[in-house]
Protein backbone atom coordinates (compact mmCIF):
# COMPACT_ATOMS: atom_id res chain seq x y z
CA UNK A 1 0.00 0.00 0.00
CA UNK A 2 1.31 3.81 -0.86
CA UNK A 3 2.22 5.07 2.11
CA UNK A 4 -0.26 7.26 4.10
CA UNK A 5 -0.43 11.37 4.85
CA UNK A 6 0.61 11.26 8.83
CA UNK A 7 -3.16 12.00 9.78
CA UNK A 8 -4.63 8.87 8.21
CA UNK A 9 -4.12 5.07 8.94
CA UNK A 10 -5.01 1.55 7.17
CA UNK A 11 -7.89 -0.24 9.44
CA UNK A 12 -9.85 -3.59 8.62
CA UNK A 13 -11.61 -2.69 5.13
CA UNK A 14 -10.49 1.18 5.18
CA UNK A 15 -8.87 3.93 6.61
CA UNK A 16 -9.03 6.06 9.23
CA UNK A 17 -8.30 9.78 9.42
CA UNK A 18 -7.60 12.03 12.25
CA UNK A 19 -9.51 15.59 11.60
CA UNK A 20 -9.96 18.90 12.94
CA UNK A 21 -12.78 20.47 12.62
CA UNK A 22 -13.35 24.14 12.62
CA UNK A 23 -17.61 24.49 12.16
CA UNK A 24 -19.77 27.68 11.43
CA UNK A 25 -17.17 28.04 8.56
CA UNK A 26 -18.01 30.12 6.23
CA UNK A 27 -18.29 27.43 3.48
CA UNK A 28 -17.41 23.83 3.86
CA UNK A 29 -14.00 22.39 2.64
CA UNK A 30 -11.08 20.26 3.29
CA UNK A 31 -8.22 22.40 3.55
CA UNK A 32 -5.39 20.53 3.92
CA UNK A 33 -3.13 18.65 6.34
CA UNK A 34 -2.56 20.54 9.88
CA UNK A 35 0.47 18.62 11.51
CA UNK A 36 -0.89 15.20 12.67
CA UNK A 37 -4.70 15.96 11.48
CA UNK A 38 -6.78 16.83 8.22
CA UNK A 39 -8.16 20.09 8.90
CA UNK A 40 -11.51 20.74 7.31
CA UNK A 41 -14.38 23.78 7.65
CA UNK A 42 -17.97 23.21 7.74
CA UNK A 43 -20.44 25.35 7.47
CA UNK A 44 -22.67 23.35 10.02
CA UNK A 45 -22.65 24.86 13.92
CA UNK A 46 -21.92 22.86 16.74
CA UNK A 47 -24.90 21.69 17.63
CA UNK A 48 -27.35 18.94 17.81
CA UNK A 49 -24.74 16.75 15.59
CA UNK A 50 -24.74 18.85 12.71
CA UNK A 51 -20.75 19.66 11.94
CA UNK A 52 -20.47 15.79 12.69
CA UNK A 53 -23.39 15.11 10.06
CA UNK A 54 -21.61 17.96 7.45
CA UNK A 55 -17.97 16.29 8.48
CA UNK A 56 -19.29 13.05 7.47
CA UNK A 57 -21.17 14.51 4.26
CA UNK A 58 -17.80 16.28 3.26
CA UNK A 59 -15.69 13.23 3.30
CA UNK A 60 -18.02 10.93 1.71
CA UNK A 61 -17.66 13.89 -1.47
CA UNK A 62 -14.13 14.03 -1.15
CA UNK A 63 -12.62 10.51 -0.76
CA UNK A 64 -15.29 9.37 -3.23
CA UNK A 65 -16.85 6.31 -0.70
CA UNK A 66 -20.24 6.61 0.94
CA UNK A 67 -19.13 4.15 4.40
CA UNK A 68 -17.65 7.43 6.89
CA UNK A 69 -18.70 7.68 10.13
CA UNK A 70 -17.30 9.91 13.42
CA UNK A 71 -15.72 7.09 15.45
CA UNK A 72 -14.10 8.82 18.11
CA UNK A 73 -14.25 12.81 19.27
CA UNK A 74 -18.27 13.36 18.84
CA UNK A 75 -17.88 16.16 21.02
CA UNK A 76 -14.69 17.79 20.18
CA UNK A 77 -13.28 19.68 17.05
CA UNK A 78 -10.66 16.94 17.08
CA UNK A 79 -12.05 13.53 15.65
CA UNK A 80 -11.40 10.66 13.96
CA UNK A 81 -13.58 9.33 11.05
CA UNK A 82 -13.47 6.16 9.31
CA UNK A 83 -13.86 5.30 5.66
CA UNK A 84 -15.04 1.08 5.18
CA UNK A 85 -15.23 -0.36 1.71
CA UNK A 86 -11.57 1.21 0.04
CA UNK A 87 -10.16 -0.67 -2.85
CA UNK A 88 -7.31 1.65 -2.88
CA UNK A 89 -6.20 4.85 -1.85
CA UNK A 90 -8.59 7.85 -3.17
CA UNK A 91 -6.61 10.30 -5.09
CA UNK A 92 -7.59 13.16 -3.09
CA UNK A 93 -5.67 10.90 0.06
CA UNK A 94 -2.54 10.38 -2.60
CA UNK A 95 -2.39 14.59 -3.17
CA UNK A 96 -1.44 14.95 0.41
CA UNK A 97 0.62 12.55 0.38
CA UNK A 98 3.82 13.08 2.51
CA UNK A 99 7.01 13.70 -0.02
CA UNK A 100 9.80 11.53 -0.03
Amino acid sequence: MTRLPAFARAVAGGIEIDVKVVPGASRSEVVGALGNRLKVRVAAPPEGGRANRAVVDLLREWLGVTDVEVVAGLHSPKKTVRASGLSAIPKSLRELEPKP
